[in-house]
């Protein structure tokens, strides 16, 4: 490969994540955490499935971010998981202090790179990374509306008994209970949702969707989704790598489109070689210009607190 992803965290979802990108020859993957052997362990088992899987992508582990300089994309995952009883915000201080550093040591090996941030509190942690890796905003990128959208497109599926490859469907704001699903925006082969099914079926997708992440944890209880933030954060990166100039729904800083300033908030934007390329504005209801509000409130509310913090 010509391309390298280096992805932090060989976690549930960072190691999942380095399978996905091996798998689908998108580049070379380096796969860094503090745990000895556990990065190598699994980028040697990733690498014994290649004949099988028949990939070709070459596979590092590693504790050193010398093996990672040059990337051209960084997946950031490293962090604690959410639990059984606890929000995203309360992971803030901890995951806050590890993104800084990660986000420093990256840097001063893969200066070119472009971020994306899959730490959990999503928002709060892309400013952490932007502050810290002086990167301009367009390459610092939040993986969150991608998963949110895909869930709210799976209960869709569910509920109307149809391929998910019909359905597409659209969620803003911060990655947590006041995210914006837009159901005008969701569609079944073309047909919002809206046509398809009651106000009140509606609604509870809609709420299905902003707990779909506790909803996992709780059945899990011993840890946190992975499959389906990992597939997500791998369409960022692949869109990127290959100059797709694909329209994903992501945590972008914004600066001033629909009335936010300085802040990551997710919305529609296009990806491709730059990072971001584009902010798509697109018309909402003074409803949901209301919610998206609500929404950046409560990122900036986590933000200030950033700003209280030694971390």
């Amino acid at each position: 490969m010509d391309k390298k992803i280096t992805v932090v965290g060989a976690g549930n979802v960072g190691a999942t994540a380095a399978q996905r990108v091996a798998e689908r020859e998108i580049a070379d993957v380096v796969l860094v955490d503090i745990l000895e052997g556990v990065p190598q362990g699994k980028t040697l088992d990733l690498a014994e499935a290649a004949p099988i899987e028949l990939y070709d992508s070459k596979l590092s582990g590693t504790q050193s971010y010398e093996e990672t300089a040059n990337s051209d994309v960084v997946i950031i995952t490293a962090g604690i998981p959410r639990k059984p009883g606890m929000s995203r915000d309360d992971l803030l201080t901890t995951n806050a202090r590890i993104v800084k550093n990660v986000t420093k040591e990256i840097v001063k090996y893969s200066p070119e790179s472009i971020l994306i941030i899959v730490s959990n509190p999503l928002d709060a942690m892309c400013h952490v990374a932007y502050e810290a890796s002086g990167f301009q905003s367009n390459r610092v990128i939040g993986m969150a509306g991608v998963l949110d959208s895909s869930r709210l497109r799976t209960f869709i599926s569910m509920e109307l008994n149809v391929s998910v490859s019909n359905v597409h469907a659209c969620v803003l704001g911060g990655h947590g209970d006041t995210m914006v699903p837009l159901p005008r925006y969701s569609t079944v082969a073309g047909i919002p949702i809206t046509e398809l099914l009651s106000e009140d079926r509606i609604e509870a997708l809609v709420d299905r969707t902003r707990k779909g992440g506790a909803e996992i944890v709780g059945l899990l209880k011993t840890g946190s989704a992975y499959y389906a933030p990992s597939a997500a954060s791998v369409e960022m990166a692949e869109a990127i790598i290959k100059d797709q100039q694909k329209i994903l729904p992501c945590a972008a800083y914004l600066s001033g489109e629909y009335g936010i300033q300085n802040l990551f908030i997710g919305v529609p934007v296009k990806l491709g070689k730059n990072g971001i390329e584009t902010v798509l504005e697109i018309n909402l209801t003074e409803t949901e210009k209301e919610a998206l509000l609500t929404s950046a409130n409560s990122v900036q509310n986590l933000v200030d607190t950033l700003k209280t913090l030694d971390y």
